[in-house]
């Protein structure tokens, strides 16, 4: 497999062993905290947030220059107090627009409930990806999900974009592999 091809994130998912354990979490378009909120108990759990370096596929997808801050969020989504999902959120600094504040003071409140309710908001292609520990994500989520003991050795991820007029926000969800068995 060439570097590119194992860095690039995928427009579809290819069905293999590995990924049909999750692929209706990867392929559905619709809000994973609505499909989390109908498992149990849903809770956002706030790991960071604030001015951070995006990650340089994250910084390509946005059109940011390489070393430049952009705003990041970085949450566990919980159902039934169960650590399911790490989220990384990306948010360019510029241009400013209303996006910048919502995200600012949305606290331990979900993303999603934000992106699904406002009618101004448009979802990009989705793309999916096995990361492994080579990928900049990996870590943060398997302590996001409190799988450090016997950590997997790939974990699936997804991601879009979110458009609201000038402004897009970058939304990687990764997923933990107890998700693969409902």
């Amino acid at each position: 497999m060439s570097i590119r091809n194992r860095l690039a994130w995928h427009d579809k998912l290819l069905r293999s062993a590995e990924s049909i354990p999750f692929r209706r979490w990867l392929i559905d378009r619709g809000s994973l905290t609505a499909s989390l909120q109908a498992r149990g108990t849903f809770a956002v759990r706030v790991l960071q947030q604030g001015h951070a370096m995006p990650t340089n596929d994250e910084a390509m997808v946005l059109g940011i220059k390489r070393n430049r801050l952009a705003w990041v969020r970085e949450v566990a989504l919980l159902c039934d107090g169960k650590p399911l999902v790490f989220a990384h959120t990306v948010l360019p600094c510029r241009p400013r627009g209303p996006m910048t504040g919502w995200l600012a003071r949305l606290g331990n409140r979900s993303l999603g409930a934000l992106l699904f309710s406002h009618p101004g908001f448009v979802r990009g292609a989705m793309n999916c990806k096995q990361l492994d520990y080579r990928h900049a994500l990996f870590h943060p989520a398997i302590e996001a999900m409190q799988l450090t003991a016997i950590p997997p050795q790939t974990i699936w991820a997804r991601r879009s974009r979110f458009a609201f007029g000038a402004q897009s926000v970058l939304v990687t969800e990764v997923f933990s592999p107890a998700l693969g068995s409902h």
